[in-house]
């Protein structure tokens, strides 16, 4: 798996974030994690939550990563509620699949309300998208298959 602590990958804007190098106002964070509001928000309400330590993308996930991928989901809901999301069955949280990753580092999107999503975040996040998948799915393909396809 390609992964290696933050510090390790001074070209990779995320990791820059990770480790307080850029302007990005961090909303959430912990050891392990940080959360912030996306440049080019799909919803209201759209953060990415990421590990600090620089993970490429969901396609190279692990069964031992089913924590991980759990705290990121876990963290995603607390943002959202932190910013008065109660309807959790209008969110969307997922990760894009390469190539169509805008960052080459893990994140997850956490998206409200899914409902008032315009056409453009519909095609980019949508359950119709064909570049995005669910949180949901990859903790079952990887409790399945040990990898998400």
């Amino acid at each position: 798996m390609s992964s290696h602590d933050a510090s390790e990958s001074e070209d990779c804007l995320f990791c820059q974030v990770a480790n307080n190098q850029s302007d990005t106002e961090i909303l959430l964070s912990d050891g392990e994690l940080v959360c912030f509001r996306d440049v080019k928000p799909g919803a209201t309400h759209h953060y990415l939550v990421i590990p600090r330590m620089h993970i490429d993308n969901c396609t190279i996930l692990q069964r031992d990563n089913i924590p991980l991928v759990e705290r990121m989901e876990d963290m995603g809901r607390r943002i959202l509620e932190k910013h008065k999301v109660s309807d959790f069955k209008d969110v969307r949280m997922g990760f894009h699949l390469p190539p169509f990753t805008s960052v080459p580092h893990l994140h997850l999107h956490a998206l409200a309300p899914a409902s008032k999503m315009n056409l453009k975040a519909q095609l980019k996040y949508g359950p119709q998208s064909c570049w995005f998948i669910t949180v949901d799915k990859v903790l079952s393909q990887l409790r399945i298959h040990n990898k998400v396809k």
